[in-house]
């Protein structure tokens, strides 16, 4: 036992001595940093707020709207702000700022996201409609609301990104990791996206900061929407890396469209494992030229092929 202690602080001082060294990685920061647990019971929160007939505060069985939306309000307001307040000094104009200053400011800037709940809720209400309308699978709107990835992500993200718009450091980019930890859905809290936006199935998508989604846009899983090249680092920051993505625009799976000056026109349909990386025109329909599957057998069979039709039959099979 008497060695085994020995080992122990050993392996201790070893560390203590490590973290001395001075790298970014060595800083011991125990109150400056926002609490995911924290951010998670925010968006539970905010959720109830954005669908009140359908999430709702189980300790209570008797309540009014009003009184239920108020304790949500006054919870968010407390716990957001105090997580505002430990990352405005991530923000160089309030890194030497007092204590009076940053709690200020973190408040107003909580006031400032709350008067936007009603945009948010405005979008989102079209995105369950894309979502109930797109999907001939979806049985209900209370099914999409309640189980849908696709609207989960979208609503984070629209959360998300109000926050970003109002240039609250790093608690967006929290928000979103937590949607795609969950969803397996990854967007940036920068990207721009309109009304009627429909995630379906979801998994592997990707859309970059500077992305740019119109109206009625419909994407499939694994589609990336990002950057041609990142090896500019640090100084590609707050330029457009991302496509735009007009109007009526519906993207299948598995595909990737690339680059800052790429466009998908309005009306246009993206095919499943396409790569594009320069701009396409309005109704412009963009596959790949003749699929073909290959079925390989024991010896005693001849190696078959087959070519996909290029029809609509095969162009929008998911």
């Amino acid at each position: 036992m008497h060695k085994l202690e020995e080992r122990i602080n050993s392996v201790m001082e070893d560390l203590l001595e490590d973290y001395r060294s001075g790298r970014t990685i060595d800083e011991v920061r125990t109150f400056d940093l926002p609490d995911n647990e924290v951010l998670q019971d925010i968006l539970k929160s905010l959720q109830k707020i954005i669908f009140p007939g359908y999430f709702r505060n189980k300790s209570f069985k008797v309540y009014t709207v009003r009184n239920n939306i108020s304790m949500l309000l006054e919870d968010v307001i407390y716990r957001l702000t105090k997580q505002i307040a430990v990352v405005l000094r991530y923000d160089a104009a309030y890194e030497r700022a007092d204590e009076e200053t940053i709690n200020d400011h973190a408040e107003a800037l909580t006031f400032a996201f709350l008067e936007k709940i009603p945009k948010i809720r405005e979008y989102i209400e079209t995105d369950v409609q894309a979502a109930y309308e797109g999907d001939p699978a979806a049985y209900s709107k209370t099914e999409v609301i309640y189980s849908y990835p696709g609207l989960y992500a979208i609503l984070v993200n629209r959360i998300a990104h109000e926050l970003f718009v109002l240039g609250v450091p790093m608690i967006p980019r929290c928000m979103t990791e937590l949607a795609h930890s969950r969803t397996g859905i990854d967007i940036h809290p920068g990207a721009t996206i309109g009304k009627y936006f429909f995630i379906d199935h979801g998994t592997g998508i990707v859309v970059g900061e500077t992305t740019i989604i119109g109206d009625r846009v419909k994407i499939y899983q694994g589609v990336t929407l990002g950057a041609l090249s990142t090896r500019g680092g640090q100084a590609l920051r707050n330029k457009k890396r991302h496509p735009t993505i007009e109007d009526n625009v519906t993207i299948y799976s598995g595909a990737s469209i690339l680059g800052g000056e790429t466009v998908v026109g309005r009306d246009a349909v993206i095919g499943g494992n396409t790569f594009i990386t320069k701009s396409v025109p309005a109704g412009a329909r963009v596959s790949i030229q003749n699929p073909e599957l290959r079925y390989n057998y024991d010896k005693s069979h001849k190696e078959e092929k087959q070519e996909l039709p290029q029809d609509d039959a095969w162009f929008y099979i998911i």
